[in-house]
């Protein structure tokens, strides 16, 4: 047998045997990805957040940062006044390390018991808490490392107009996370399906990651060869005996050479791009920190003047139209300010000059442009201001993975020439470096999000047509894989009858293999 006829043969068993081992998993994927277009993995949304909040009101009398202890206002990540059991509070952090302060006594906040942590989930839902908060570090709908600093975290069934559970932080009181049953419900042939989360047991699970990066590289392996397979076997010129350009007579396999040839791109794409969604080996992280965050905040500065004083800023910034519910105060270049924010989501920068409280909408792009130059050794290459979405930095729906990712305009973008050619955009209205790519997450960001998603700017702003296209075709896959369910059935039963036949006892097999008169 030569070499070609060597591989197309084991083209074809490639692709038999990971069609028949694969084919049930594709379709629970292409079934699972259509309710996912509807209904995303319950997370919280900044926007659901802050509406949650009661407005912080009143304050003469509040405490100001310096009643913080001294080893706490050192190096703190971000200082944030907002409502705890009811009561205005500082929630500090600093890397994995968590504290909340009452804004009221100065003094540090004890414990969060299961009766706190229910107060907190019924002034966030609007309706009961039932009694029980229960205890836990990690279930299936809280495996995001963003919540590491949080857990424990105490599960909280409450009422209101969207039923379900609510996670509340051991650490703060806050609350991190609300999961709506009828979302829980939709999610278990949704998103906690399609990512095999059964399996998943921690927020970092290797086995878990190994298991969906091995089996979606043998799907993808199927794919390919049935794309293979599938142009092999069509007469492009002439015809079969039969007069078709398919050799397959047979229903099931009829369909399945048919709708192959129209839909095995888009399957071999998504399922690739599945696989590429896992990052396996770490090929879209970038080999160094590329960026020096703390270089941008500056030094701690030793006094914080009238900035910190709660008082003074709630009287700059409040409005009839604007009524602040959380103040976070940040440096940027060693300078201290403070963000204010409403129920609304908008947003104000305060910042202190002589003494003086100016208050604004953002920063400006020269200002911020000198503080962005100390986030690395290398040379800033451009420094732009960005009014719309490009292909990176852009928003998407609530129930996309991605969907509370802060993504306003405009913003900056600042491109440094280092070895990773690192791109990275700042918030005006905040400072904040809302996302950071490098060459490697730039190809990330095609492998995955755009094949698997569709995500191109001008596809997101036709959001209807965009989602029938990506219906049609996921049909398309899920009659394709049921097909190859339907004929892998079939091969395995035949393949099974053989084998008991030829294990059954001579004489019986000679007795039923005589000609029947």
């Amino acid at each position: 047998m030569s070499l070609r006829s060597t591989a197309k043969r084991w083209t074809y068993l490639v692709h038999r045997w990971l069609g028949i081992g694969g084919c049930l998993l594709m379709v629970l994927w292409f079934v699972s990805g259509m309710v996912m277009l509807f209904i995303g993995y319950p997370k919280l949304a900044p926007g659901e957040r802050l509406a949650a909040l009661p407005t912080l009101a009143d304050a003469r009398g509040w405490q100001a940062l310096s009643v913080l202890p001294d080893a706490v206002r050192q190096e703190p990540e971000r200082i944030v006044l907002t409502t705890l059991r009811g009561e205005p509070a500082y929630v500090v952090r600093s890397g994995a390390n968590m504290g909340a302060w009452s804004a009221l006594t100065g003094q540090a906040l004890p414990p969060v018991s299961a009766q706190l942590a229910e107060v907190s989930a019924a002034q966030f839902a609007g309706g009961p808490a039932f009694v029980g908060a229960m205890p836990l570090d990690e279930d299936r709908w809280t495996h995001s490392r963003g919540l590491d600093s949080h857990r424990p975290l105490y599960r909280v069934g409450v009422g209101g107009a969207q039923p379900g559970d609510v996670y509340v932080s051991s650490r703060t009181g806050e609350v991190v996370l609300d999961a709506p049953r009828l979302q829980q419900r939709w999610n278990y042939v949704g998103a906690w399906l399609h990512w095999l989360y059964f399996l998943r047991m921690q927020s970092v699970d290797p086995v878990w990651t190994w298991t969906v990066i091995v089996l979606s590289a043998l799907c993808t392996v199927a794919a390919i060869s049935g794309v293979v397979v599938g142009i092999w076997r069509w007469r492009f010129r002439g015809q079969y005996r039969s007069g078709s350009k398919t050799p397959y007579q047979e229903p099931w396999m009829r369909w399945h050479h048919l709708i192959g040839l129209l839909a095995s791109a888009f399957v071999f794409t998504w399922i690739f791009s599945g696989l590429m969604s896992m990052n396996p080996l770490g090929v879209f992280s970038s080999s160094r920190a590329s960026l020096d965050v703390a270089r941008y905040q500056g030094e701690v500065p030793a006094d914080a003047g009238v900035i910190a004083q709660p008082a003074a800023l709630l009287a700059a910034v409040h409005t009839p139209q604007f009524a602040p519910v959380e103040i976070q105060w940040r440096r940027i270049g060693g300078d201290l300010f403070a963000v204010v924010l409403d129920g609304n989501a908008d947003s104000r920068v305060v910042t202190e000059r002589d003494g003086a409280l100016q208050v604004s909408t953002a920063f400006g792009a020269d200002w911020l442009q000198g503080r962005v130059e100390a986030m690395s050794d290398a040379r800033l290459r451009r420094f732009t201001l960005l009014q719309a979405p490009d292909a990176y930095f852009y928003p998407r729906a609530a129930e996309a993975m991605n969907g509370a990712a802060v993504r306003r305009f405009p913003v900056a973008v600042a491109d440094f020439d280092d070895a990773e050619a690192t791109r990275v955009y700042v918030d005006l209205a905040t400072g904040d470096p809302l996302l950071t790519m490098g060459r490697r997450e730039r190809v990330g960001r095609w492998l995955f999000s755009f094949l698997h998603s569709w995500d191109l700017p001008a596809l997101l702003r036709q959001p209807n047509s965009r989602l029938v296209v990506l219906l049609l075709l996921s049909l398309a896959g899920v009659a394709l894989c049921a097909t190859a369910t339907v004929i892998g059935y079939r091969r395995l039963r035949m393949t099974l009858r053989r084998k008991r036949h030829w294990h059954a006892p001579f004489s019986e097999r000679s007795r039923r293999d005589l000609p029947r008169l």
